[in-house]
């Protein structure tokens, strides 16, 4: 099999930073593998910034301070949001009722990506996932 595009979830990349071992051992070993490239969306970010404003998530506090900076520590690629990618986001299914991720998948599906995700709730779509 040749190199992977992955889109890693909110989550992925907090788990990652962390050293998390939330971690499934396949998901660390396609983001470890060189070959990959592994990107993080503008949704990411939002989404890291937006929780822990709302006081949801008091321990994003460190990515959401600069998601930016967090992103190039760790050698991925930023994912900027296009037209396109909010074309397909909006044409799905409410299966997902968290619309950032539901944009992750448009995201994905428009790029041919490959989600890294724990959620469960993204295989109700046609993108491919892995965890």
């Amino acid at each position: 099999m040749g190199p992977l595009r992955l889109l890693l979830d909110t989550h992925v990349l907090y788990w990652w930073h962390r050293g998390d071992a939330a971690l499934s051992a396949s998901a660390r070993a396609a983001i470890v593998n060189s070959r990959n490239e592994k990107y993080v969306s503008a949704i990411t970010a939002w989404e890291f910034i937006t929780k822990y404003l709302s006081g949801k998530q008091s321990e994003f506090a460190g990515i959401a301070a600069d998601v930016e900076a967090v992103v190039a520590s760790h050698g991925f690629i930023q994912l900027p949001i296009s037209m396109r990618h909010a074309q397909i986001a909006s044409g799905l299914p409410s299966h997902h009722k968290d619309a950032m991720d539901r944009f992750l998948i448009g995201q994905a599906l428009a790029e041919d990506m490959t989600i890294v995700t724990a959620d469960g709730a993204f295989a109700s779509y046609p993108a491919r996932l892995l965890w």
